[in-house]
């Protein structure tokens, strides 16, 4: 049985939190592998005993490079006392002296995208400009220290191959459609009521919380257009964020997207849901009739899945990332144009038969995704890695 400890500190939001709710319980499934898991204390509390897991907790610090530091000093002790076999590290940054075998899950986008690099200097954001200089530099350092670097889909695995020159496997991320739908307590009220607000009209819906990579204001562009053709049938946007200021994670600023709002007059058709828990988000799915992302930049996307699992029909901004994902069950706009957004919605709402197949082709494509097979993947790296291990310093 190989043991293998999980350095999940960087799990803090998105598709961090995603990857360890949903490969933690998995792992103990597995009757060949047993795991040490290391977390944000806040997060641990979440997960009940399970067997073969042992979770180590810490008080997590939303400082990257802080918390860096941090896990060079403490988990090659960690590792030594346990006796792990193999190291997964889960957040983009390496451990620069592993004594054992390391895994490197790599998947932060931003670190490669010119577009990302783009809408920081035309925002005049420095310091975050700055900021994602020094964690790219990390990141990249990272992929040279680790025994093998994983990334999420081919797409972003391609990507940091020209980035560093280092062979990346691509292991795509899993989706479990029992365990998304689990949890049949209702929605809070709050929310019940702003879905119950928009029967009859067009309800589209993109989940994220707010930050400039997923290209909020090219959405909300596109919504007057969307209006103006479906009229007398209104049209509302769900976002499941806010956009006042403070309410978001991360350091984006949400006033420009707010004053778009305003100026394009939009105060009825945007509605903010705010942040719902991620066990009640299939809810909220399943009120609304197209899922639309407008991301720039993507490693792989787990809404999408969730998504079409959910019987929607997508239209996704055109990015290689969102073809492998989606296939033939979306339709594709460029990403930095309205008019091309409003229209392939305007054709899904109004064609039944366009909207029918991207819907079954969606369902279809959702259950090639899967946990299991990730962890087994996962699983058989872990062991190749121990397998040709030489000897290191303890």
């Amino acid at each position: 049985m190989i043991h293998l400890f999980i350095n999940a500190l960087a799990a803090s939001a998105g598709g961090g939190l995603t990857y360890i709710r949903n490969v933690v319980p998995r792992i103990s499934e597995s009757e060949d592998v047993r795991a040490t898991v290391l977390l944000d204390a806040q997060l641990a509390r979440e997960f009940p005993a399970f067997r073969r897991v042992t979770f180590l907790k810490q008080d997590s610090t939303p400082n990257a490079a802080l918390r860096f530091f941090h896990e060079q000093r403490i988990v090659p002790k960690l590792l030594r006392r346990c006796g792990a076999d193999v190291l997964l590290s889960a957040g983009n940054f390496a451990l620069l002296n592993s004594p054992v075998p390391q895994i490197l899950l790599s998947r932060n986008s931003l670190y490669t995208s010119r577009d990302f690099d783009s809408d920081l200097r035309t925002r005049a954001e420095w310091r975050l400009w700055l900021d994602t200089m020094f964690k790219s530099s990390f990141a990249k350092w990272s992929i040279q220290l680790a025994d093998r670097v994983v990334a999420p889909s081919q797409a972003f695995a391609d990507d940091l191959r020209e980035w560093t020159g280092r062979p990346i496997d691509a292991i795509h991320h899993g989706f479990d459609r029992d365990a998304f739908t689990r949890d049949l307590a209702p929605l809070p009220a709050r929310v019940q009521d702003k879905l119950a607000s928009a029967r009859g009209a067009l309800r589209l819906l993109f989940v994220s919380h707010y930050n400039y990579y997923r290209n909020f204001e090219t959405l909300i562009r596109a919504l007057p257009l969307i209006r103006q053709t479906l009229k007398p049938r209104s049209v509302r946007l769900f976002l499941t964020c806010s956009l006042e200021a403070g309410k978001n994670p991360g350091a984006y600023r949400t006033e420009t997207a707010a004053a778009l709002v305003r100026e394009l007059g939009l105060s009825r058709e945007l509605v903010e849901l705010g942040s719902v828990p991620y066990s009640l988000l299939h809810h909220v799915y399943d009120s609304a009739d197209i899922y639309a992302t407008p991301a720039y930049a993507e490693s792989f996307a787990h809404p999408l899945v969730e998504a079409m699992s959910s019987g929607l029909p997508v239209v996704a901004s055109d990015l290689t990332v969102h073809r492998e994902i989606c296939g033939a069950a979306a339709a594709y706009f460029s990403r930095f144009s309205p008019v091309d957004l409003a229209e392939r919605v305007l054709e899904v709402a109004a064609d039944g038969e366009t909207a029918a197949r991207l819907r079954e082709a969606g369902l279809a494509r959702s259950k090639e995704f899967s946990w299991r097979k990730h962890i087994d993947q996962i699983i058989a790296l872990a062991n190749h890695l121990m397998a040709a291990a030489r000897p290191r310093p303890r």
